[in-house]
């Protein structure tokens, strides 16, 4: 096939890329910045993506970012593709403790409490859970019974509260993403017009002369 990868990855491989992408992290947000700043659309359709993406990354919602953060940018009138680069704040470096202050804050706002130990297996009950519902679904159409005791224990005690918790730090973080976006979009736009501009300019001139 015309587009198949030439080095086949391994599992391993593939996992340790998303874990640590080529040229590390750093390099990665670099180039999500490029990308995002050299969209060609206004600031503010942009800057309100990008607090779309950011915020998207706050919501329990994993694997489902892309379309979750693509539904709220289209909702704000922001940029869809700003809105899924931005969905990068969240990572394997951030998800924890993103996470964490997530459900801290949701069972401060519910009145429950929070077990210290789930920050060491906030993701393993994610994969649980979803392992679960898959067994679940598969028994359901097997006619056999299925047990939902499990689902609904992280429901109560993860996902919800996630969900409750998530919106506050995480319109806090995309508002400060916006508000440092905004002009900076907004002053590369205007230097790059200007080059532009010069350069034809240039153009223009040396086409005179001759």
């Amino acid at each position: 096939m015309v587009f198949r990868r030439r080095d086949r990855r391994s599992v391993l491989r593939t996992i340790w890329e998303f874990l640590w992408p080529r040229g590390g992290w750093k390099r990665a947000f670099l180039y999500v910045k490029h990308r995002v700043r050299r969209l060609p659309d206004s600031p503010q359709r942009i800057a309100r993506g990008v607090w779309a993406g950011v915020f998207t990354t706050f919501t329990p919602f994993y694997t489902m970012h892309f379309l979750v953060a693509a539904l709220i940018a289209r909702g704000m009138n922001g940029n869809i593709l700003a809105a899924l680069s931005a969905t990068f704040f969240g990572n394997p470096l951030t998800y924890v403790p993103i996470g964490v202050v997530s459900l801290k804050t949701g069972h401060f706002l519910l009145g429950t409490e929070f077990d210290e130990t789930v920050d060491k297996s906030l993701v393993g009950k994610f994969v649980d859970a979803s392992k679960d519902l898959a067994d679940n679904l598969l028994a359901l159409m097997m006619d056999r019974p299925a047990d939902w005791e499990g689902l609904k224990l992280f429901f109560n005690e993860v996902f919800y509260p996630y969900l409750v918790g998530g919106l506050i730090p995480g319109a806090i973080t995309a508002t400060a993403a916006y508000l440092l976006t905004l002009p900076l979009i907004a002053a590369y736009q205007k230097r790059r017009r200007s080059k532009i501009k010069a350069k034809f300019q240039a153009i223009k001139r040396k086409a005179e002369e001759q």
